[in-house]
């Protein structure tokens, strides 16, 4: 003890500790001694690699969504009894969106789960869970990604359709895009209808009238009246013909608006269902990417 400048064991008590351990105690390395904060302080997600995975699924959606719109034209024919019928273009439809969906959210996954840091000092199933919050995130990444690309596409799409349809109709009176052409045009009905063939006036009113009658479920009776005797007026036939015109003529399109809301809601569904596949599959290749991740070794 006089070595190390002290005169009793009270004095200097790590000496006495360090003398009575051995000294393979002291030699050992425990990294969770050295850094016991380190993990701690690091995030559970590597958002280099969920970004990276995010455009690497997003950039293959839209891939694979171009090539089976390409086939998709190309098998469907406009023309009647020719090409592949409506419900198998839809049927395939959904399988090649289902197909796609799995395809990019794996390869998504994939390259989230392998591009990831290495994290030390971390259970096994701390790990597992990472990896699943880490591809998830990154098909979430993705599917926003797709989705503003997709609806910038669609916006200006219209916009060229609304431009042409402006240009094409530029010049026509009564235009039935006009919000309160319906009521105006009530206040100027007249029981002296001239019989005019080409009158552009007269099919634009009835096409508000007709575009009212859908708005609110039913045509009212003086609209029916009304366009009855337009219609009669214009095209020649009876009375009670054109009244029973005009109710076929709207039940037949209250029948497409209907048959288009099925078929929306039918897509929806599974398009949400594809959605739910691909989070799930995007979840899990960034697991097994992970797990090769942590078993590569160092040369």
């Amino acid at each position: 003890m006089a070595l190390f400048g002290c005169r009793s064991a009270q004095e200097c008590p790590e000496v006495i500790s360090m003398a009575t351990t051995p000294f393979a105690e002291h030699s050992e390395y425990r990294p969770e001694r050295s850094t016991p904060n380190r993990e701690a302080h690091s995030s559970g997600v590597s958002w280099g690699a969920v970004i990276g995975g995010a455009f690497a699924a997003s950039a293959s959606y839209l891939i694979l969504l171009a090539l089976g719109a390409g086939f998709g034209l190309s098998a469907v024919s406009p023309w009647s009894n020719t090409g592949a019928s409506a419900s198998t273009a839809g049927i395939a439809a959904i399988v090649w969106l289902i197909l796609i969906e799995i395809i990019a959210s794996v390869f998504g996954g994939y390259l989230t789960g392998r591009l990831r840091t290495k994290w030390t000092l971390v259970h096994t199933d701390e790990v597992y869970f990472r990896d699943t919050a880490n591809g998830i995130l990154a098909w979430a990444v993705a599917l926003v990604i797709s989705v503003t690309f997709l609806a910038s596409a669609a916006a200006s799409m219209v916009g060229q359709v609304a431009q042409l349809s402006a240009a094409a109709t530029a010049g026509n009176t009564g235009s039935p895009a006009e919000p309160n052409g319906y009521f105006v045009d009530t206040l100027f009905r007249s029981d002296h209808l001239a019989n005019e063939p080409n009158d552009r006036t007269a099919q634009a009113e009835a096409g508000r009238i007709f575009a009212n009658a859908l708005a609110q479920g039913q045509i009212s009776g003086a609209d029916q009246l009304y366009l009855a005797r337009l219609i009669s007026a214009k095209t020649g036939i009876t009375q009670a013909d054109a009244e029973s015109r005009v109710l076929n003529t709207i039940a037949a399109a209250r029948q497409t608006e209907d048959t288009a809301r099925k078929v929306t809601a039918h897509l929806l569904l599974w398009l949400f269902l594809s959605l739910l596949i691909g989070a799930f599959s995007a979840s899990y290749a960034a697991t097994i990417g992970g797990r090769q991740r942590d078993h590569v070794k160092a040369v």
